[in-house]
């Protein structure tokens, strides 16, 4: 069963500084269909104008993912971290017992755009921690950036959650098993592809169950995000 939300049923928040998008209610959207899907709670793509962005202010018990699409996102905690983080990056933080942090575009004059995703954690109160590691997109392959025991390089999560990512060129067929007793979601973020003779394009996700294979069909500059969910 695969169903499909178009980029613009998303929610929408613009502001002089931010336009963001979320394909989960968040914030001042609120929309009672579109909750979350499994553990996946929040998915928001941002565009953060030159040297704006959000500033100090608190978590808990949150698993907070961020990926970025272009540009440079400057990141600090209140566990003393401080670090920049541009695409090919994958950035975990745990918020749990409560944390701290702020977000700023690292250019004053070029725009930022990243993906921000929340997974509330299988425990909660854990310490807060962070981790970032550079993992660039398969090119014509899935590659593991999130996994709840680091495996193959990928950053910790606590959940038993999944996250990949591929590009594709276009025509460039990619095929990928899938657990049937498992849940996926595949978020579209740049570009435009295929799957199952359906089209989609920037913006667009599919939540997916009781599936056995992905296909997908490179359109134009596709690059995807696909979540393996409990």
């Amino acid at each position: 069963m695969k169903t499909t939300q178009k980029s613009a049923d998303r929610g929408h928040t613009k502001i002089s500084w931010l336009n963001s998008h979320h394909s989960f209610s968040f914030g001042s959207y609120f929309n009672p269909s579109a909750m979350g899907f499994r553990s996946l709670r929040v998915i928001n793509d941002d565009r953060v104008a030159p040297g704006q962005g959000f500033g100090t202010h608190g978590h808990a018990n949150m698993e907070i993912i961020t990926y970025v699409v272009e540009g440079a996102l400057e990141h600090r905690d209140s566990i003393g971290t401080g670090s920049i983080i541009r695409p090919g990056d994958i950035q975990r933080m745990s918020a749990g017992q409560g944390i701290q942090h702020s977000e700023f575009n690292a250019s004053k004059t070029e725009p930022v755009r990243f993906l921000q995703i929340w997974i509330p954690p299988a425990q909660n109160d854990l310490p807060p921690s962070y981790e970032q590691k550079s993992i660039k997109p398969g090119d014509g392959k899935f590659v593991l950036l999130v996994s709840p025991d680091g495996e193959a390089g990928s950053v910790k999560v606590h959940q038993d959650a999944r996250l990949y990512s591929a590009r594709l060129r276009a025509d460039a067929v990619l095929t990928s098993p899938l657990d049937s007793s498992r849940h996926y979601y595949l978020q579209v973020v740049t570009g435009t592809l295929s799957l199952d003779d359906q089209q989609l394009e920037e913006g667009d996700g599919v939540a997916i169950s009781d599936e056995t294979r992905l296909e997908l069909v490179g359109g134009r500059d596709a690059e995807v995000l696909l979540f393996e969910l409990a």
